[in-house]
This record gives C-alpha cells, structure tokens and sequence, in this order.
C-alpha cells in the first residue's frame, strides 16, 4: 500500500480496537498536558510570542486553553511548546522520541481553522486524522533512527506526520501531499537532543518547531512550493520502516508517562513508588541516603538542585525527591516554587546516582532502573530492577491514565471541566462533529 493510498483511504473501522483506543488515550494524555502546562512561564511566553507574530488572517484558530485568534502556523509554535513544556506526553522506544506533542497541537490547530470557515468534521474522521498522524510520524521517526547516526530531537520527525494529518483533513492531492512531505523533512529541525539533555532549556524536544513545519509545509505546498523526495519516506533502504503500513500499528509500541519529567528518570520513580507502598516508614524525614544505579543515559540527567523547571523536569534526583517527599509528582512538584522548596532540596541532598554496566548494556531495548533507600534507623531497602510503569508490557489502566490526567490539569481547572474534556473525547466516535470537544479546549 502507498503512503498516499494509506492516508486517503483509511477508515476508522479498519483501525484495529486496541489501537483506536490508544488514539483517543493519547488524545486525553495530551490535552491533559497541556492543560497542566497553561499558567507555566514556557506557555505564557510561546503565547505571547503567536499572539504578537502570527496573528490571525483569512485563516485563524484559537490558542489552546486560551481562546485568542492567530495564525494556524502561531497556533503550531505555541501548542507544540506548550505540550512539550510538561514532559509528560507519550514516547516510542524504536524512534527515540515523540509524536502526540506535536501532531495533536498542529491538527488541532488545522481542525479550527477548519471550523472557522465553515466546515465541520465528524469526530470519528478527526480520531482517524490523528491515527495517521501518529502512525505516519512515528514511521518517520524510526526511518530517522535508522538513517542518521546522531541523536535528533522529535520535531526532526513529527513534522511529517502533521503532513500526512494535513493531507487527509485538507483533502490535498497526491503531487501537493508529496511536496509537503518533502518540504517539511527538508526544513525538519534537526536539533541535537543530548544537548538539551546537558543544557536545559524551554526548547525541550523541539515539538514546536516540528508542528510549525508540518503546517507551514502544508501551506507552503498549497501555495506552489515545490519540495524534494522525502528520503525518510521514499529511500529503499528505509523500505522496512512502511512496508507494513495499515499491517502493524506502531502506535501501539508507544508507552506512557505516570509522571511529567524525562523518560530515563521514570524506571527509578516506578521503583520508588512500589517502595513507598510497601514501606511507608519511608518519608523524607526518615531518609539516610538514596542509590540510584541505573543506564548511562539516565545518569547523564542528575539535576539535583535545578535552576528551573525545565532542569528540574529533565532531572532524575530532584523529581525522585519531590516523590519522597510529597508523595506525588505532579506540576506542583516540577514547576514553580517547588523548584526551591526546602522539603525537596533535603531529600535530594541525599540521591547518588551511578552507572551501572548491566543497565546500560541493555539499554536502549530495555530502560531499568534499581533503588537502595538506606533509613536514618538503618534499615536498608533494595528495589528490584525495575522497568517504568506505562510501557506496553506495563501499560497503564484506564483508572490511572484518568487520574494522571486530573493530577495534571488540576492545576488549571476544577474537575468538573476536566470530566466534561474526558467525556467530549469519549463521545467522538459517535459525534457528528467536533464542537464539543473545540469548545472545552479552545477557551481559558
């Protein structure tokens, strides 16, 4: 099956249920994101920044979570930014990276201005958008990895997968979806991940720019813009990547974060959670030491006395403290004045964190972690190794992707509008259009 064939031809019956379920799962994930991230200092300025240099034209759309008219391209910058100011969003193992924190913000950028002019999309053709989207981005992603040794941030590939959303909302046709495909690679920000992993900053893992290129790569090809192949789509040597394209559903690969910081540091708080389960002596005022052995990667990230938000959510020591000694994390806990709080600081005084050969050699098929958390009384307790919570083999239910998604948008809005959210995105595949859900997202 060609590309081109996949996207225009797709139904949502012909998606598997399991998958279907993963889309609209994905979809709340996100949305839960950035609700969580609304009032952060990241998502004030991208806003400000849309609203000031992309302003609304013949085509608009709202802000996310905020309800101001700009630009579709504004739109992408500030929900890609947004999504990826909270690391929370979903991951794929084989592609490295992400796909939802930039597809989900940009089409529904796409969707908005769509409805603006007129037209109204079913919800089960939006939820089929966002399937190709995230199976086309994720494809691209792993033909990445397999093609360019070094280690590229997300919107070096998800920009692709907004083209291929675009193409089937927009009704392109095959030779303008082909240039758009090549357009958007060829501008594809080709950001060198590990050094926002030593040096953190609110550039995260470049979401908004992989949204804006996507939908300005549509634009531009709806204007005459001719592009190059697409090598990640059209090189016979990345073939393997999309042969079973509508076979096998990479989404299904994707895991899920329980908490909103970096993917490495996850193994060590699923361990430290089972931990504090079962030992509930285990408080920030009982703790001696803390040793955290774990893969190289995930040693890389430290951070026990962040700067900001963005050290303190790309930090294994400081999040595994405010875990300690909170018993949660959550925004509240990652962001703020959290960042100086003495409770956290205390506890992450206390966290060594070392390599450990065995972990790293099976690293990057397996990501693992194993906690000693030594007591002030001397008692020592040891975590088994320990796989994150949210990988396909250690999936999340649906009881614990709900509270996630109040944990994090709590700080935002009261329950009643977050159940209003979940019930609007369960209601798509039956709704005839949109609005409900538009209507919840789209307003502060």
């Amino acid at each position: 099956m060609s590309l081109f064939s996949f996207i225009q031809d797709l139904k949502y019956s012909d998606i598997p249920e399991h998958t279907r379920y993963l889309v609209s799962t994905s979809l709340m994930d996100i949305l839960g994101v950035v609700a969580g991230a609304k009032e952060n200092e990241t998502t004030t300025n991208i806003r400000s920044y849309a609203a000031t240099h992309y302003p609304a034209t013949d085509l608009s759309c709202r802000l996310l979570f905020d309800g101001r008219a700009v630009h579709p391209m504004g739109a992408a910058w500030a929900g890609g930014f947004s999504a990826d100011s909270l690391d929370a969003h979903e991951g794929h193992f084989t592609s490295k990276g992400h796909a939802g924190a930039t597809v989900v913000p940009a089409l529904l950028a796409l969707a908005d201005a769509c409805r603006a002019q007129g037209r109204e999309i079913s919800g089960e053709e939006f939820l089929t958008v966002l399937a190709i989207a995230y199976e086309t981005g994720l494809r691209a992603g792993v033909a990445l990895m397999d093609t360019a040794a070094e280690y590229h941030a997300s919107g070096a590939f998800s920009g692709l997968g907004v083209v291929c959303g675009a193409a089937r909302l927009l009704g392109m046709d095959e030779e303008q979806f082909l240039h758009a495909l090549g357009i958007a690679e060829y501008f594809g920000p080709r950001c060198p991940m590990m050094r926002l992993v030593d040096f953190p900053s609110m550039l995260r893992d470049a979401h908004g720019a992989g949204a804006y290129a996507g939908v300005n790569a549509v634009f531009m090809a709806q204007a005459g813009i001719t592009g190059a192949p697409a090598e990640t789509v059209a090189e016979n040597k990345i073939a393997h990547c999309w042969n079973d394209l509508g076979e096998r559903w990479e989404i299904d690969a994707q895991y899920f974060k329980p908490w909103p910081v970096c993917r490495w540091a996850q193994p060590s708080l699923t361990a430290v959670t089972a931990m504090l389960e079962q030992h509930p002596e285990i408080t920030g005022g009982n703790v001696e030491q803390i040793r955290v052995e774990t893969f190289h990667e995930s040693m890389r990230l430290q951070g026990h006395f962040p700067a900001n938000a963005d050290e303190a959510q790309y930090g294994l020591a400081f999040p595994l403290a405010a875990l300690i000694a909170r018993g949660q994390v959550g925004p509240a806990e990652v962001t703020g004045d959290a960042i100086t709080a003495e409770d956290i600081l205390s506890v992450s005084r206390k966290v060594e964190i070392v390599e450990a050969d065995d972990l790293s050699a099976r690293f990057p098929e397996e990501i693992l972690s194993r906690v000693t958390i030594q007591l002030k009384d001397g008692q020592e307790i040891v975590s088994p190794i320990t796989q994150a919570k949210g990988d396909p083999a250690t999936a999340m239910t649906r009881e614990e992707f709900l509270a996630k998604f109040h944990l994090l948008g709590s700080v935002s809005f009261p329950a009643a509008r977050l159940n209003q959210i979940v019930h609007a995105i369960d209601s798509l595949p039956k709704a005839t259009d949109c609005s409900m859900l538009f209507e919840l997202i789209m307003q502060p």
